[in-house]
């Protein structure tokens, strides 16, 4: 058994030294600024989650280069329920752009909107 552990410990220190592999989609503070407007839902979390948005938008460090699934959807969501449809519908047709897979569900929120 210790000649075992002699031999694993070693493994176990290699693996957990090596250098992380690099993700796909950059994700910024996201989950933070998400859960501080879902939980207060007032002005200064709306702000905060519209900033997270921009900074993933504009700062992508993952691997493919381009905004993770699902952000252009929410960030044109938000902006359609502050008012400012124009926005909200061009951040939702570019979800579709990046993600084909999804114009079923932006349709519906489009359609839902006119």
């Amino acid at each position: 058994m210790k000649k075992q552990a002699c031999l694993l410990i070693p493994f176990i220190l290699l693996i957990a030294c090596a250098p992380q592999k690099k993700r796909l989609y950059s994700w910024g503070h996201y989950d933070e600024a998400s859960y501080y407007y879902l939980k207060n839902k007032d002005e200064r979390s709306t702000q905060v989650l519209l900033e997270s948005y921009k900074n993933i938008i504009e700062k992508q460090t993952g691997i493919r280069g381009i905004v993770p699934p699902g952000i252009y959807a929410d960030y044109g969501f938000l902006l359609i329920q502050l008012k400012r449809t124009v926005e909200g519908k061009a951040m939702l047709q570019k979800e579709v752009e990046l993600f084909p897979e999804s114009k079923v569900f932006i349709d519906r929120i489009l359609k839902t909107i006119n």
